[in-house]
């Protein structure tokens, strides 16, 4: 062997270029980077599933666990919801029926003092001649339709006299001492009262014993809440 060097062919150095060119066109990326990547699976826990080998039974398992859960919480908001409507729907009931009952208060009291009127001519009038009964029995005919009506509306009368003072139900107007009633009964009814259906529609105006005056005797039997004496029979 002769101690000369052996010429590098043209052929390989030209290749050599090219390769290097194209090495610094493509950025420097090496082969192994541009090799296959394995596909993505769609459902993230069946890809954890398989990425830690767990078997399909326990995978599926698992899933039932998590819809159960999902539907016990559906199911507590469910019956939360419907509740909340029911009690929605009950004070809805309710408001409704104090407003009625408002309007109708409000719309029948301004009606009583026209049968107060009534009432009142009704006790005063005694008319005499044919043309003034007719006429009284007319008016009283209409008095009569009127309180029918109210009575149809649930509207009644108090009865007040010889009761026992009620501040829910009577206004006391006068307080007078009495020697035949006992205290806080009530002796007269200036102006009735009236309820619709239990409830006030408007307090009785009335006069209310105070019981013996000072001057009573001390002798006397005590009285009945009737107003008669204790040793005295009705007859």
């Amino acid at each position: 062997m002769s101690g000369e060097a052996t010429p590098f062919p043209q052929d390989l150095s030209a290749e050599a270029d090219s390769l290097i060119q194209d090495l610094a066109q493509s950025g420097g990326d090496s082969p192994a980077d541009t090799g296959p990547q394995e596909p993505v699976s769609g459902d993230p826990a069946a890809a954890a599933a398989e990425a830690a080998g767990q078997p399909p039974a326990q995978r599926l398992a698992a899933e039932l666990e998590t819809l159960r859960r999902e539907h016990e919480t559906l199911r507590s908001q469910y019956m939360r919801i419907a509740a909340d409507f029911d009690n929605f729907r009950k004070r809805q009931s309710r408001d409704q029926e104090d407003l009625r009952l408002q309007i109708a208060c409000s719309t029948l009291s301004e009606i009583l003092p026209v049968v107060d009127n009534f009432d009142r001519a009704r006790q005063q009038l005694d008319p005499q001649s044919e043309e003034a009964q007719a006429l009284h029995r007319s008016y009283q005919n209409l008095y009569k339709q009127l309180v029918e009506a109210f009575k149809q509306l649930g509207v009644a009368p108090m009865r007040v006299e010889g009761e026992p003072f009620d501040p829910n139900l009577h206004e006391a107007v006068l307080r007078e001492p009495s020697d035949l009633v006992n205290e806080d009964l009530v002796i007269e009814e200036l102006q009735r009262g009236y309820q619709l259906n239990g409830r006030v529609l408007r307090h009785a105006l009335v006069k209310v014993s105070m019981g013996p005056g000072p001057g009573a005797s001390q002798g006397a039997p005590p009285l009945a809440q009737d107003g008669t004496a204790g040793g005295e029979e009705s007859s």
